[in-house]
């Protein structure tokens, strides 16, 4: 009777395992590889019907990549000033006619969100840091870092969308 208990033992820690790695898989977006238990070879079926469960929502996990949803369109950023996208977090500037650059919407000072652009700088309004438009370096303080950037593409229907 022992020896039963030691085999059922062994199963299901090998499919508990497999079901455990199994979730980290689709919840990583690295590279999947099935959860094996070394020290279960005298179960091989039961892991093997485990690990091919996961694999079934691995389509899901690496469906192909959709078109970028549009952010702003371009004629609703002025030029020399910018449009703040409070959802989304960002920024998008036009320095100078036709040219348009994308940052994030946080300051770097202390994590607040950028409120407006006015004068040829996105303004925070928490502590009062400044950025340029241009290219998001600090035009006053207390931040020290320039605001992140973020690659955009500019349709030909003028649709401004994260690369």
């Amino acid at each position: 009777m022992t020896e039963s208990h030691t085999a059922r033992r062994t199963v299901l820690a090998a499919g508990a395992a497999a079901l455990a790695g199994g979730t980290l898989a689709a919840c990583g977006g690295g590279e999947k590889k099935p959860a094996t238990e070394p020290s279960a070879p005298s179960a091989p079926s039961a892991p093997s019907a485990a690990a091919s469960a996961p694999a079934a929502s691995s389509p899901v996990a690496s469906a192909p990549p959709q078109a970028a949803k549009p952010l702003v369109d371009s004629s609703k950023v002025p030029v020399g000033g910018g449009t703040v996208l409070k959802e989304a977090k960002l920024v998008v500037t036009q320095p100078t006619a036709g040219s348009f650059r994308c940052f994030s919407a946080v300051c770097t000072h202390e994590g607040c969100l950028v409120n407006k652009v006015a004068d040829g700088t996105i303004d925070c309004p928490c502590h009062g840091s400044k950025f340029q438009v241009a290219d998001g370096a600090v035009a006053h303080g207390p931040a020290r870092r320039p605001l992140e950037e973020k690659q955009i593409t500019v349709a030909p229907n003028g649709e401004i969308s994260l690369a």
